[in-house]
């Protein structure tokens, strides 16, 4: 198996710790007056997404983990889990509810996502940054609030609940920002 040396720790490097992979968010240099180089280093456990802070000394290394991402088509949800197709092979991926989290409010059938896998097991999927839907209910606008910066809150298909400027209506299709959950413009048919 492939290792990292402290020379080469850096942001983004995908490592494993006690069998299971994490992600190197931070990694700082630490010179002290006497004794060896330490790295003090940030860590993002990929499947559980907690958050682990060690030291290493200079000359220590780590074990690289088995991590590769793969681009999914979203086929549909089956009970509590929802199933994606890796788009080259073809295969078939599934999902646990608390896999997929809070992503499952910008899920529509048939649309690219990407997928983590740890030792070809799945462990994580990424929905795309920007994604289109449609209101599926809105509260009608009062005549004269809609010249404010008044918001409301809107149904879209996915279950998803937007907050939005007040002019928006039912049916209307919205391009929303899935990091932040933000409303960015309405799009025309």
């Amino acid at each position: 198996m492939a290792t990292y040396n402290t020379s080469e720790f850096k942001k983004g490097i995908k490592i494993q710790i006690d069998g299971e992979p994490y992600l190197m968010i931070e990694c700082n240099f630490v010179k002290p007056g006497k004794g060896n180089a330490l790295y003090k280093c940030k860590m993002r456990n990929l499947i559980r997404n907690t958050q682990l802070e060690r030291t290493y000394k200079g000359g220590d290394s780590l074990e690289a983990a088995d991590v590769s991402e793969l681009e999914v088509q979203y086929l549909y949800r089956q009970g509590e889990n929802f199933v994606f197709m890796d788009n080259k092979s073809f295969e078939q991926y599934e999902l646990s509810k608390e896999q997929v989290d809070e992503g499952w409010k910008f899920l529509k059938e048939g649309m690219n996502c990407s997928m983590l896998t740890f030792n070809d097991r799945p462990i994580s999927f990424e929905p795309p940054k920007q994604v289109v839907l449609r209101v599926e209910y809105a509260e009608p606008a009062t005549r004269g609030d809609t010249a404010t910066r008044l918001t409301k809150v809107v149904d879209m298909e996915t279950g998803a609940k937007i907050t939005v400027p007040a002019f928006i209506e039912t049916g209307d299709l919205l391009k929303i920002d899935t990091r932040t959950e933000e409303y960015l413009e309405r799009v025309k048919e």
